[in-house]
């Protein structure tokens, strides 16, 4: 659990460290806001489709596997990020970050999930996840202290080299699952792609970008515009083509998604037909996917803009910036994901959505103190208030994933884990990354990040209608996992 844990400080480290070095990248690259959002999202957008694909292969293969070649891939381009000469260059060190760390999280959690198979799951959880708390706001003190000594290029270096080494000790981590059966395996793949079915599904996300490139085309002919207006267009069109295709390939997987039951998975394709079908009549994880992708919304992207707020709207430099809200966040984040693991293992005792109350709790009392915190002018009040958002707001983790658990077939846990990834950050941090940078572009930082308290209220109420489901999802589990021992 401990190395678990410390593999995902390591990840929200070396993601969360772009945020932090913001301000002196975009003097030296001349870049705007908007571009520095889509920093974000092009590694939002890489993680998660690589986190559906690492889920399905950390269910199949050997998760230690997929877990240290991950870190390797992720930390070397970290470190790389420091030589590159342009924005594009800079801009394809981040998106190949997101495919290295996009294999964390499916494969660690169901590690996870497997050691801590009972009631203390969530607090276990808690744990793991106090590296997002630890690693996104040690990037923030890391980036403000390295950043103003050794600039940001050697930062890059300083904080990507050391998972090189990590990765070596992940790969001899003990994986039950590698010695005790679980990945069964149907003789014959029941799932067969056609080349005509897998041309009319990827259709509309092709054409979206063709349509995209010439409209973007044609926008930057005109002058008058308001900035960004190609951008904004580029991204409406693609986006349309890419949820139109995402929703033709979930019809082509379900329609052969009763073959066979669910768990025993025969290949790659099967096991994503699996956990399709596992989302779409499991109601407990439609909530969490829609809270879930709206408290990432409001959670990654106020830390990723934080750092240049201070800078911008109280006046500090960035040295100034991470010694005031590092040192807070590191001891909010990690007292935030105990209590919240804790929580929910406490109130899981007494009734089955226990672990749901405490994730929505975080935000429901977190986001009215984020909204009064970027509101104030005070350094000393603003840290104040800062500790009490980190708080409440990583509260959510620990009990959401063991939630989750709670309610999949342990054999495509890690598939549906995946799933999720995918899923918040493709609808949350890509989408708010490049849209706040867009507002401040145009209405100044502030007002900008004032959005997002109530992103994350709405994401805390969403999180708790699965209190209506949930104890009826977890029995069902209950029943099919005997079925399937009794089989088997």
């Amino acid at each position: 659990m401990a190395l678990l844990a410390l593999g995902n400080l390591l990840s929200y480290l070396d993601r969360n460290i772009i945020f932090a070095l913001f301000e002196p990248i975009k003097r030296e690259l001349a870049v705007t806001d908007q571009q520095l959002g889509w920093l974000g999202s092009a590694y939002a957008i890489v993680f998660s489709l690589g986190a559906l694909l690492a889920g399905v292969l950390s269910d199949l293969w050997s998760r230690r596997a997929v877990l240290a070649g991950g870190l390797a891939l992720w930390s070397a381009f970290t470190a790389l990020g420091g030589a590159i000469t342009s924005y594009l260059q800079l801009f394809t060190t981040r998106a190949v970050v997101g495919v290295g760390q996009s294999s964390y999280l499916p494969a660690s959690q169901a590690l996870l999930a497997d050691y801590f198979p009972g009631r203390s799951r969530a607090q276990a959880m808690g744990v793991f996840w106090i590296g997002l708390a630890l690693g996104g706001v040690a990037a923030v003190y890391l980036g403000g202290v390295l950043g103003s000594l050794i600039g940001w290029r050697l930062t890059l270096a300083a904080v990507g080299l050391p998972g090189l080494l990590f990765a070596l000790l992940l790969g001899r981590l003990h994986d039950p699952a590698a010695h005790g059966g679980r990945r069964k395996r149907h003789p014959e793949a029941r799932f067969r792609f056609t080349r005509r079915a897998a041309v009319r599904a990827a259709t509309p996300l092709i054409v979206s970008l063709l349509l995209a490139s010439a409209v973007f085309g044609f926008l930057a002919l005109f002058e008058a515009l308001p900035p960004n207006t190609d951008t904004l267009a580029f991204g409406i069109i693609a986006g349309f083509g890419a949820v139109w295709s995402a929703y033709l390939w979930v019809r082509l997987a379900l329609r052969f998604q009763h073959l066979l039951g669910v768990g025993r998975p025969a290949d790659l394709i099967d096991e994503m037909v699996d956990a399709a079908g596992v989302v779409l009549r499991t109601p407990t994880l439609i909530w969490l996917f829609l809270g879930g992708a709206l408290t990432s919304a409001a959670m990654n992207t106020l830390v990723a803009w934080s750092t240049s707020y201070l800078q911008r709207e109280l006046g500090m430099t960035l040295l100034e910036a991470g010694r005031q809200i590092g040192p807070v966040g590191l001891v909010a984040g990690t007292l935030g994901a105990l209590t919240g693991g804790r929580l929910g293992d406490r109130l899981m005792e007494r009734r089955s959505g226990g672990r749901v109350i405490a994730a929505s709790l975080g935000f429901l009392i977190g986001a009215p103190v984020c909204m009064w915190m970027l509101l104030v002018n005070s350094r000393a009040l603003f840290a104040a208030l800062f500790f009490v958002v980190v708080f409440f707001y990583t509260w959510y983790n620990g009990p959401v994933a063991a939630v989750l658990f709670d309610v999949v077939p342990r054999g495509i846990a890690a598939t549906v884990m995946g799933a999720y990834v995918f899923f918040i950050h493709i609808a949350g941090d890509a989408v708010a990354l490049p849209v706040v940078g867009a507002l401040s572009d145009r209405f100044g930082l502030r007002p900008a990040l004032l959005s997002l308290p109530m992103v994350g209220l709405l994401g805390g109420v969403i999180l708790l209608f699965s209190l209506f489901t949930v104890s009826r999802d977890m029995a069902r589990i209950r029943t099919d996992s005997g079925t399937y021992r009794a089989s088997d």
